[in-house]
Order: C-alpha cells, then sequence, then structure tokens
C-alpha cells in the first residue's frame, strides 16, 4: 500500500489513511474523490484488516459504481496486495443507494409487506399510474396535472412523508393528498415499489425491526458516501442508522456542488453531518487535475458569491492556460451556428503549437432547459455534423423496450396491473378499453390482480370460466393471452433471461408488428434487438435480478463513447462528467438563473451552483455564450446578460469571437469534418435608416442611430427623448416613421 499511496498529493494521502471514526472528505471538482474513496476502501482491508464484504460503499450513479469497483479490484490485486494472500472480493456491497436498497427488500422486505417478487416502478410506469389513480377519482388532468402530482407525492417521500401526513393546504395539495392515497393502493395491488419507496421502505425496515437493523450494522463495520451532498432526507436517515452502532461513517461531497434541490437533495446535509459528528475529521482536497487555472478561477470567481459554504482555493499543476472566450450572438440560431462553426475550426486542426487536436467527441455543448437544444439540434442536423443528445428519450424508455420488459415484469409478477394495461393489446389482439375494464371488474369481483386473473384461464375449465367470469366478446383473447403468460411462467423457471425474451417476441409475433415498412418501423425493431442483445450479458442472472439491473440504470449510464460526436446535454446531466472542450449557452437572465429562482435565495444560489459545475466540466477550453435577443424563454423580446457573468474576473476573458461565420470559414480552408457547414442567412433590405425619427407606442419620439441586419431579422438602435437609448426588433416594435 505504500507503493500506491505514493501516486497520492499530501491531501489525498491524508483522507485515505483515516481509520475509525466519522470523517467528511470535502472534494473540489477534479480533485480525485474517486480515488481517495477507492484508495480508502482498499487501506482498510489492506491496513485496518476489513474483509471487503464488511464494507458498504455508496454512490449516486452505476458508473460512478462500476469506476470505483475496477479501482478498488485494481489496488487490491496488486502485488503488494496479492503477497498478503490476495482477497474474495465477491459479493461487494458497492452501488447505488436505490440498488443496495432493492436488494436488502429481496432479502427482508417482507417484514414491511413488500413480497419478494416486487416490481420496480421507475418514472414513466410511477405517472402512468397517478394517472390512473386520479382517473379513478374523477380528478380532472387538465386542470391538474399528473406531472406535478407525481413530483408532489415523490417530494413528500423525500421528506419522509406518506399519504396521511401530507401538508393539504391549497386545493392542489388536497388533490395530491387524494392521489396519494390511491397512488399507493395501486402500487400495493400490484406488488411495486417506486424509487422512493425502496429508500423510504428500508428506513421503515430498520427502525420497526431493530434485529434486522442490527444485522446490518454488525455486517457493516465501515460506510462510505460518495456525492454527500446530493442526499436527501431518507438517505440521511438510512446511513445515520446504518452507522449508529459504530459511527465509521466516511462521507465525501462539497455542497458547491449539490444540484438536485428539485427532486430532493439538501446540500445542508454536509453542514448537519458535522453538528451531528462534531468530533469528527474534515479533509480538504483542493488540488485539480481536470482544468486549468483560468477555468477554476472563474468558477470561483462565480461560487464565492454563495453563503453557508466551506471555502476551497482550488489550484491545478495544469498551467494558466488558454484564457476564456465569451460572446453575445444576435439570437439562439446564431448561438448555435458559433458553436458548429467553432467545433469545425478546432477539429480542422486550427490550435496553437504545442496543443492537443481536438475531436468532435472532446467538445460538449450544456444547457439550462431541455427546450434550448432544439436550436441547437437544428443547426446540427443543417450543418449534417452528428451529436450525441444525453438524457433526452433514454434507450430503456422508448416505447418498444418499455414494451418487451413490460411482459418480462409481468412474468415475473402476474399482480402488476401497470405492465398488464401497457402490453394487454399490444400488438393489436382485440381487448379495447371496454374489454380491460371488464376485466379489471371481473377482478374487483373475485377480489384478485388482473393478471393473476388471467392465469387461471389457463386451466382445463378455462372457456368455462371466460364465460363465467365475463361475458365478453374479447373472452377468447383474454383467455390466449392468459394460456400464453401461463406458459411463460412455466419456462421462467428453467430458461434463461435471454431464452424467455426470445420466446416472449416470438410467440406475439412483435417483429411483424414493428416492421411496419418504415425506416421508424426498423428503427424500434433494432432497439428491441439491443434489448435482446443486452439481456444476453445477464444470461447468468435470474428474472428478477435481470429486472431490478435495467430498472435502476441512469441517463449517465447510458452516455457510450462509441460515436465521435459532440455531446448537447443540460447542465444536471453534466454532473459528473469532463470534456477538453465546453460550451456554455444561454447565459442570460430568466435561462441561467432560471426565471423560477429569481425570488427565492434558495434557488438562486442552486442556480450558480450549476454554473460552477458546468465550468467545472471544462479541461482546456471554456467558451461562454449568450443571446441579445430569444424567441424561445424570452418572449421574442432583447434578454440581459447572466448576472453570473459579471463575477468572473475580467482578466480571465480573452478578446469576443467576432460574430457570424469564423474567419477559417470565411477564407475558404478545409474543414476535415464529416459535414459541411451550412451558409449564412440571406440578408433583406433595409426598411429603415440613420437618422430617421420615429415613434413608438410606449417610449414616444426617437431618432434612429444605427440599423443593422441580422438575416431577416432587422435591429434598430433609438434614442429616445424620454426614454434613453434602446435596441427593437424592427418588425415587433409598435413604431410609426414620422413625416
Amino acid at each position: 500500500m505504500t507503493d500506491l499511496l505514493a501516486n497520492l498529493n499530501p491531501q489525498q494521502k491524508e483522507a485515505v489513511e483515516c481509520g475509525e471514526g466519522p470523517a467528511l472528505v470535502v472534494a473540489g471538482p477534479g480533485s480525485g474523490k474517486t480515488r481517495v474513496l477507492s484508495y480508502h476502501f482498499a487501506w482498510l482491508v489492506l491496513h485496518a484488516g476489513i474483509a471487503p464484504q464488511q464494507i458498504l460503499a455508496v454512490t449516486f450513479t452505476n458508473k460512478a459504481a462500476r469506476a470505483m469497483r475496477e479501482r478498488i479490484e485494481n489496488v487490491l490485486a496488486s502485488p503488494e496486495a496479492c503477497a498478503t494472500g490476495g482477497y474474495d472480493l465477491r459479493n461487494l456491497s458497492l452501488g447505488t443507494f436505490h440498488s443496495l436498497c432493492a436488494r436488502w427488500l429481496r432479502r427482508d422486505g417482507e417484514a414491511v409487506g413488500l413480497p419478494r417478487e416486487y416490481v420496480i416502478f421507475d418514472d414513466d410506469d410511477s405517472q402512468r399510474a397517478v394517472k390512473q389513480a386520479m382517473a379513478d377519482l374523477d380528478i380532472n388532468i387538465k386542470q391538474y396535472s399528473p406531472s406535478a402530482v407525481q413530483n408532489a407525492i415523490s417530494r413528500a417521500k423525500n421528506d419522509m412523508l406518506g399519504p396521511e401526513g401530507f401538508p393539504a393546504v391549497t386545493p392542489f395539495d388536497r388533490v395530491a393528498a387524494r392521489t396519494f392515497h390511491r397512488y399507493q393502493e395501486l402500487l400495493a395491488a400490484s406488488r411495486a415499489a417506486d424509487f422512493d419507496d425502496l429508500l423510504l421502505l428500508v428506513v421503515r425496515l430498520f427502525r420497526e425491526h431493530p434485529e434486522i437493523l442490527a444485522h446490518y450494522q454488525d455486517r457493516y463495520r465501515h460506510i462510505l458516501v460518495d456525492e454527500f451532498q446530493d442526499t436527501n432526507e431518507v438517505q440521511y436517515t438510512l446511513v445515520r442508522l446504518l452507522a449508529e452502532k459504530r459511527r465509521n461513517l466516511y462521507v465525501v461531497g462539497d455542497a458547491d456542488q449539490s444540484i438536485y434541490r428539485w427532486r430532493g437533495a439538501d446540500y445542508r446535509n454536509v453542514l448537519r453531518f458535522q453538528k451531528d459528528y462534531s468530533d469528527a475529521r474534515t479533509f480538504l482536497l483542493e488540488e485539480n487535475y481536470r482544468s486549468t487555472q483560468n477555468i477554476l478561477d472563474a468558477a470561483m470567481g462565480v461560487i464565492r458569491v454563495n453563503r453557508s459554504r466551506v471555502d476551497k482555493k482550488l489550484f491545478t499543476g495544469r498551467g494558466t492556460g488558454l484564457p476564456l472566450v465569451l460572446h453575445e450572438a444576435y439570437d439562439e440560431n446564431d448561438e448555435a451556428r458559433f458553436v458548429i462553426e467553432t467545433i469545425a475550426e478546432l477539429v480542422a486542426g486550427s490550435v496553437r503549437e504545442g496543443e492537443k487536436p481536438v475531436r468532435p467527441g472532446d467538445c460538449a455543448v450544456m444547457y439550462r432547459t431541455n427546450a434550448q437544444s432544439r436550436a441547437l439540434e437544428e443547426e446540427f442536423l443543417r450543418a449534417n455534423l452528428p451529436y450525441r443528445l444525453v438524457g433526452a428519450q433514454r434507450f430503456y424508455g422508448r416505447r418498444e423496450v418499455k414494451d418487451a420488459l413490460a411482459y418480462l415484469r409481468l412474468v415475473h409478477n402476474p399482480s402488476d396491473a401497470v405492465s398488464l394495461s401497457r402490453v394487454i393489446n399490444v400488438p393489436t389482439r382485440g381487448i379495447g378499453e371496454k374489454a380491460y375494464a371488464a376485466l379489471q371488474d371481473a377482478a374487483a369481483r373475485e377480489r384478485i390482480a388482473p393478471g393473476r386473473l388471467l392465469l387461471t384461464l389457463a386451466e382445463p375449465d378455462a372457456m368455462t370460466r371466460v364465460a363465467s367470469v365475463f361475458p365478453s366478446r374479447a373472452a377468447p383473447a383474454f383467455a390466449a393471452f392468459g394460456q400464453m403468460l401461463s406458459g411463460w411462467r412455466a419456462a421462467a423457471a428453467g430458461d434463461s433471461v435471454p431464452a424467455l425474451l426470445r420466446r416472449i417476441i416470438t410467440e406475439i409475433k412483435y417483429r411483424d408488428y414493428l416492421r411496419d415498412g418504415s425506416e421508424e418501423g426498423e428503427e424500434r425493431w433494432e432497439n428491441v434487438e439491443e434489448l435482446m442483445a443486452v439481456a444476453e450479458e445477464f444470461e447468468e442472472i435470474p428474472l428478477e435480478r435481470f429486472l431490478e439491473e435495467i430498472a435502476l440504470v441512469s441517463d449517465q449510464d447510458t452516455l457510450t463513447e462509441k460515436q465521435d460526436a459532440p455531446v448537447l446535454l443540460t447542465l444536471h446531466a453534466a454532473k459528473g462528467l469532463e470534456f477538453p472542450v465546453v460550451f456554455i449557452v444561454g447565459l442570460d437572465d430568466g435561462l441561467l438563473p432560471h426565471m423560477r429562482s429569481m425570488d427565492d435565495p434558495e434557488a438562486m444560489a442552486e442556480e450558480r451552483r450549476l454554473f460552477y459545475v458546468g465550468i467545472t466540466r471544462a479541461m482546456d477550453r471554456l467558451y461562454l455564450l449568450r443571446a441579445f435577443r430569444r424567441s424561445a424563454g424570452g418572449g421574442g423580446g432583447v434578454m440581459e446578460e447572466s448576472r453570473f457573468l459579471r463575477d468572473i474576473p475580467p482578466e480571465l476573458l480573452g478578446e469576443e469571437k467576432a460574430s457570424g461565420r469564423s474567419a477559417m470559414l470565411r477564407e475558404g480552408a478545409e474543414v476535415t469534418l464529416p459535414f459541411t457547414p451550412a451558409g449564412p442567412p440571406q440578408p433583406r433590405t433595409a426598411r429603415y435608416r440613420s437618422g430617421m425619427r420615429i415613434r413608438h407606442k410606449r417610449f414616444g419620439e426617437g431618432v434612429i442611430l444605427e440599423d443593422q441586419l441580422h438575416g431577416e431579422d432587422e435591429v434598430l438602435t433609438v434614442e429616445f427623448e424620454t426614454a434613453g437609448l434602446k435596441r427593437l426588433d424592427a418588425d415587433a416594435a409598435p413604431i410609426d416613421v414620422m413625416e
């Protein structure tokens, strides 16, 4: 271990060698926190004599868990470690909060009423269940948004509130409270748990069954938690319960990077930890291995305005680096063109001597809201440039993939009403809404889940039973479906997951259903083939584990390096990633910071943290972009620059790059990219001219000082007698020319 510690800086080494008791590692961006966590795990094994299975390590994404596992395996497979006889690294408790809780509930969930064969509802499943609950209660979904109700329920669960404790103050609250009750009933009927329940049920399990809590406390002698600033109330309670006996709680986080307040994360848990564990040792990781000093200085200029934070002085051995580029575009389309032209210039090799060449995949374009990707995507398509879009439509969220998985979930758990409603008539088998309603009514009379009622139709006297249960024209279709479901459940006992999936796809003739002759149909079938390929990787595990693994995949876990293309993603999705070249677009008040944060100091502080996270994703080059006007997000009016830009020291910014097409492209230099940049928009004839006197409906009389054409847009700079200097969109402004 001595040789391995030689690779650490003094701050990292001190944090790794922390022994017994609570500890807080405040890790700045790019400071090697994954290395510190992994080496601390290995240090406990090699130096403190702790068995790997006695350490619980919690991360927030599967990707982070894989990275930590690989590092731990590499360290413990070193010659120095092997000299002690080697270590058994099977059955490590290393994963996300949700995956670990799902595993514990498989073992002990029946103690809190959750059957072993339960299924996990993802966000899409939960929203379908919320819609069903609202329909059952005759709540108008046009008046009350199901997604808003779902978010309210999720927030309540994150605050450890059940339906009975839900605060029903406003009319919306009362609707959400009623829906919450019915939603939980639907979950129970489906033998399901949503993501929030996975955590809540484990906390309940530990509190109601001290003997079970004692089992896990004895098993895990040390608890390690990554990204601690992103924990919510439930997660904080969970780790505190587990650490109650030995107090060996080792948390790594940075309050400056807490950006998930909207889903319950509370950066104040870092401060709460320091209060609850007043004897905890604190370690600062301030040396950054990712970014240049200019980028770090800009980030510190932005974040130091926030209060209630641990101050850090980020530094790097990578040198000063290039100045940041601040560019003001005319509108969002001009902003997108600037991004594409700059990428083209960098990839074409227009870099300074000694600098690394830039590949398309080195570049990331970040924005505050998903809607901002529209202009960027259109310009990328117009330029014939491929791109990767993160966090929009996940592979596991695509319709055909969800259908196939719903069949598997139904085989595993016939009580899963959400999965049954999804596939009961997919492919079409003559079971419409009325017929399905008849099935639900019959199941209610029989006091059984609809899916389990269908299984009874596979029995020898099936057709007689069909007639007695519900006289419906769809009865034969119900019987046929029940017989298929029964056959799949029997096959599941002996078949592997890929074999079972292939059998289902074949028997329902799903290939013929999807391949309708269209290009979209072919793409949908390719997605199903990709799912079957994924299933092959899980051939040795049971169906319930396969479904659990798939349900817990996050957006970042689906980001691959297969395509060498620029990445488009929100600032929230950028957490944990890094890129040599970063563009942050939309730096206008109302977008970043978002207009919803203007009257909320806590929300404004998080917006600042979001910008800080975006800046610190950049390794070598950082471009900051804003627009004079926007058709989206700004109502078509003139925008004000983001107030956060004023906190970046001016000396860190180079000369603003010229707007319009870059000099390289204007001069006809060859572009070695698989796309042809679009030509500039053709200007129209000006309607106004300098010196012309006008009258504005609101601002009164004034004189045009400057008239500029931007493609199809004409922008006037006007000096008004009473309102002063204004810039106006000539097409939208209510102006008249005076004689």
